[in-house]
This record gives C-alpha cells, structure tokens and sequence, in this order.
C-alpha cells in the first residue's frame, strides 16, 4: 500500500549546513520514495523528518511506502529486476546487517555521511554501540511487549504481568495476538520453558531447541490471532477480540494514551531493538545524493529528539535523550513512556542481531511449515 504526499512549501527556508552532497554542485532529485510501517510510528516520521525537510526543499515530492515488513524480500526481488524503486527504507537492525551482506544497502561513513552532536562530538561516538552494521543508521530504540484489556482480567484475579502469563490459559483465558514470524515467539516460548535468559540464543541455535520453541508456541497456538501489521493487536485490543497481544510498545502508547482504550501495558521481558534507516545499493546518482541529504537531516541531533514528541519511542543518540520532552499533542511527559525508562527496563530481553541475521530464513521456514500444520 503506497501513500502519497506532496509536500509544497510555500516559501523555501535557508538551510544552514548543508550535507556531504547538498553542497550546490549536485543535482537532487525532486522526488523521494520512504519506505516504513505506517501507522502511528510512520506519522511520527512525518512529523519530525519528512514534513520539515519538504519545507526546506520547494516542490519536493515525499511518496510513502508501507512495505519495511517485507523490505528483504522486496529490495531482493527490485535487484534482480535492475529496477530499484526505494530510495530510503527503515528496517529492523537485523534486517539492515542481511541487506548489508547481501549487497543491496550501501556502506555508511558516520563521520562523512551524519551529522555531528551540537557540542561538536561525532555521530559515531554519539551513536556509539547503536552503530551495529555499516550500512544501518540507528534512528530510535523500541520494544515488542504485551498490551492486555484491563477490563478483561478475571474477577479476583492480578492483571499479567510476567512474560510467562501469556502462555497460562487457565489463569489467563482469552484469545492472544501474536506476530507471524519466528522472531520474539521463539525467545519468549522458551524463557516460558525453563531456558535461563543468558542461554536461550545457545539454545535456538540447534535444531531441538527450534523444536522446544515451537513446542512450547503449540500450547496455546489454538487460541492465538496472528498479526502481520503492527496495528492489527491495537485493533484486536479495542475490538475486544483478544485478551493480550504483542505489538510494539509505540503503538500502545497511542491504543492507551491517545484513543483511551482500556488496556494496559506488560513490560515484563519486553525485547528491546535497533529501528533505523538504509539506504539502497545501485540508485542513480540524483536519488542517492537526495537519500544521503535527507538521512543526514533525519539522523541529527534535534530530529531525533523531535520524533519522541509523537511517540513513545527513545531516540538512538545519546545528545537527544535529554532534549525529549512532553507530547506534542498530549502535554504528557514522554520520559516514563520509553521502553528504556528504568520502571520499564527492570528486565528486558535483548535481541542478537547478529544471531537473526544468520539463523532467520531457516527457522522462518520451520516456522512457517508449522503454523500450516
């Protein structure tokens, strides 16, 4: 699905600097293909990104493309073709490191290619760890956790708070939502079955611990919903179709405080990772010089910090976090909202890029052929 916005500023403002390519001498492209998940997530990248860059380039075209779920895929097939239609796509970190592999993102110099912090301090030192591909571009931190309707809990009994109650039908009857991959299913069914926290990588690297994962999904697999897109457990929530569902914890954010929906937030083992942006191997020279200027806009200091303002998501540059202030809309204060709140982190599951990145086709199939069964 493809959502188109031109963006006309009336007036051009004055850009103060400029980036590698935006130096008078290189031609632009006067339009530029955004590929992301919509939704609330994608509205706050308008929002502090694509709107303000619009107003600064007079007659920019901005097209937006819902299609980041399935960019591998998509970016393989568009190379095979000779024909890439992206220009920027925001994917996951472990996705970014695949692409990367394989060719069909460029390389990224944080010292030529980003912005400097305000204080002078180089992207790369700002960014630091966050840096985990040499084709990525950190944008945000997120978290994948659990969202449940309050007024669904059972009478006298605690509302679900540990990872472990998504999978105690007794305690906890009612439909779940899960998303329809292997990714954090198979982390948290085996966390649910007795694999210490520090172990569970070890483990899903054999094929008996992929079986013990999907062994421990078959326990409740009858009376889960699967979810392709990251609005649909939102929608599941609110139309009181499941109990509990997984999603991002930014799309709650917006179920919860902006639509004042009954449901309430589970941090418990919450899987912290990497959203960020690449950048397409093979574009003609005009698209990339616009795809570089605009990355470079999009990744600075204040934009980041901007982005926090629509949603609850914390910014991946350490001089951003203390310029994240309240709601742009709400007036409420973003701070505890953020997956990375210590109230929030007490105990998170950290994602291994590096282990998707070499492990995921192979379990996606697994995966698959057992959702069939």
């Amino acid at each position: 699905m493809k959502l188109t916005t031109t963006l006309m500023a009336s007036t051009a403002l004055v850009v103060a600097a400029g980036s590698a390519f935006a130096d008078g001498h290189a031609k632009m492209a006067d339009s530029m293909t955004v590929v992301s998940w919509g939704g609330a997530y994608q509205k706050s990248q308008q929002n502090a990104y694509t709107i303000p860059y619009a107003e600064m380039h007079e007659g920019l075209e901005v097209i937006w493309d819902e299609s980041s779920a399935e960019a591998v895929a998509k970016l393989r097939a568009m190379d095979e073709a000779g024909s890439v239609t992206w220009d920027v796509v925001d994917v996951v970190a472990a996705d970014a490191l695949r692409l990367c592999d394989e060719g069909l993102a460029i390389e990224i110099d944080p010292e030529k290619d980003l912005a400097a912090a305000p204080d002078g301090t180089s992207a790369e030192e700002d960014f630091g760890e966050l840096l985990v591909g040499d084709c990525f571009i950190p944008q945000i931190v997120y978290s994948t956790t659990f969202g449940f309707r309050t007024d669904m809990v059972p009478d006298g009994v605690e509302p679900p708070s540990q990872i472990c109650d998504v999978f105690d039908l007794e305690k906890y009857p009612g439909k779940r939502s899960l998303e329809k991959r292997p990714i954090n299913n198979v982390e948290w069914a085996l966390l649910c079955d007795g694999v210490a926290k520090e172990d569970v990588y070890d483990v899903l690297a054999t094929e008996e611990g992929q079986q013990q994962a999907l062994d421990k999904l078959s326990t409740i697999k009858d009376n889960v919903i699967w979810w392709s897109a990251g609005a649909d457990t939102p929608q599941l929530l609110a139309d009181g179709e499941v109990f509990m569902g997984s999603t991002y914890n930014g799309r709650l954010f917006a179920a919860i405080e902006e639509q004042k929906q009954p449901i309430g937030m589970m941090w418990d083992a919450q899987v912290f990772d990497l959203d960020g942006w690449i950048i397409p191997a093979n574009l003609p020279e005009d698209r990339l010089h616009r795809a570089m200027d605009f990355v470079k806009f999009a990744t600075d200091t204040q934009r980041l910090a901007d982005q926090a303002k629509y949603i609850s998501y914390g910014p991946a540059r350490a001089s951003s976090a203390p310029l994240v202030g309240q709601h742009a809309e709400l007036g409420i204060d973003m701070a505890p909202h953020m997956p990375t709140d210590p109230n929030n982190a007490a105990n998170t599951f950290l994602y291994n890029y590096e282990f998707w990145a070499d492990y995921r086709d192979d379990i996606d199939a697994k995966f698959q052929a057992w959702l069939a069964q």
